[in-house]
């Protein structure tokens, strides 16, 4: 990289767990500078800055006072509950938007950011790092190549046999929802994405806490008012369905794998890991296997794998830098994980009212 080049000026918003992973990953791009910090918390902010040794970065107790810098991208890490201002203020003013994951709490501010996001001409990519993992791309290139025929049932999902998070995962007011929003989402999108994202219709959908409002199972019982345990059934456009499952913690161990059923082949892929927080899709693909005929007999065939050794959030990371550099568009855009923002919407709804609802998309 040229030494004229300008460096690029990075701001970061929340000051929590996640966004010393931005940092790290940031810290190792050449030619990029960690110039801002803000947290709604008097004081966090700078004790951020202090404790990664920021020494160029300055600390604000208000994303607002921070966006008024010369900044060409941020970083969102705060709780999901923020996750919708904090995103409008930073396109309005001009700013390039990383946002962690999920998008939104509620399907209308999804959709408000993506207005924005177009309004402005500013980019929203979303995080999510397993599409970073090529096995990912595989499973996207296999559903997209024809070889399963006409995909009509996917079932997705994924469960912990205990992995609870706390604090401010578990509250309703800051995240919104629960394991459906916090590793749920990433089992949306392995699924909708290799599909290329179809269009929801409707969902009927049941939630449950039983784990995380249970002292025997979670430190924080009294406190606990999300769902640890989510599943639906959502239709689509050209009669296709999805079953969606996830689970903090569950008397099992595996809700499962990842199945594409088509009309002339099946696609299964397990997840990768073991242990009482894997079994979800937040990370690398496991196993992969075809079912397919071949000669009139009934077989199947491994997929191989592709071996490798990448930090996946390295390469979110990298990606939104390069996209900023480049002025291309965002990597993973606010219009596709506004579709499952919907979905999620549904869930919520449908576990509410008890009964299957209608999911209305504004375009």
């Amino acid at each position: 990289m040229s030494t004229n080049v300008k460096p690029l000026r990075i701001g970061i918003i929340g000051s929590g767990g996640i966004a010393h992973a931005h940092v790290r990953q940031y810290k190792q791009l050449p030619g990029v500078e960690i110039v801002a910090v803000a947290d709604v918390i008097p004081g966090k902010a700078k004790q951020f800055t202090e404790s990664l040794s920021l020494t160029e970065a300055q600390a604000f107790d208000s994303h607002r006072s921070m966006l008024e810098m010369d900044l060409d991208g941020v970083s969102i890490c705060t709780p999901n509950v923020s996750h919708h201002v904090t995103t409008v203020d930073a396109l309005r003013a001009g700013k390039n938007v990383l946002l962690e994951k999920p998008m939104s709490v509620t399907l209308a501010e999804a959709v408000d950011m993506v207005q924005t996001a177009r309004e402005t001409g500013g980019m929203l990519t979303i995080g999510f790092q397993p599409r970073y993992d090529p096995n990912m791309k595989l499973v996207q290139d296999i559903v997209q190549s024809g070889k399963l025929g006409n995909v009509y049932y996917v079932e997705t999902g994924g469960g912990r046999r205990r992995g609870m998070p706390g604090g401010t995962f578990i509250s309703k007011a800051l995240a919104g929802a629960g394991a459906m929003a916090d590793i749920g989402c990433y089992s949306l999108d392995m699924a909708l994405n290799a599909l290329g994202y179809p269009r929801p219709l409707t969902v009927s959908a049941f939630t449950s806490n039983h784990f995380g409002t249970n002292p025997l199972y979670h430190p924080e019982a009294s406190k606990f008012e999300v769902e640890d345990f989510g599943v639906a059934m959502v239709r689509f456009e050209n009669d296709l369905v999805l079953q969606f499952k996830i689970s903090w913690a569950m008397h099992m161990d595996t809700l499962g794998s990842t199945l594409f059923l088509g009309t002339d082949a099946g696609l299964k892929v397990n997840p990768h890991g073991t242990g009482n927080w894997s079994g979800v899709w937040d990370g690398k693909v496991g196993s992969m296997t075809l079912f397919h005929d071949f000669m009139g007999q009934q077989t199947s065939t491994p997929v191989p794998g592709i071996e490798h050794n990448k930090d996946l959030f390295f390469e979110k990371v990298r990606d939104f830098v390069d996209a900023v550099r480049e002025g291309r568009p965002a990597p993973i855009p606010g219009e596709q994980i506004l579709i499952q923002q919907a979905i999620i919407d549904g869930v919520i709804r449908s576990a509410e009212l008890r009964r299957e609802v209608e999911i209305k998309l504004p375009w």
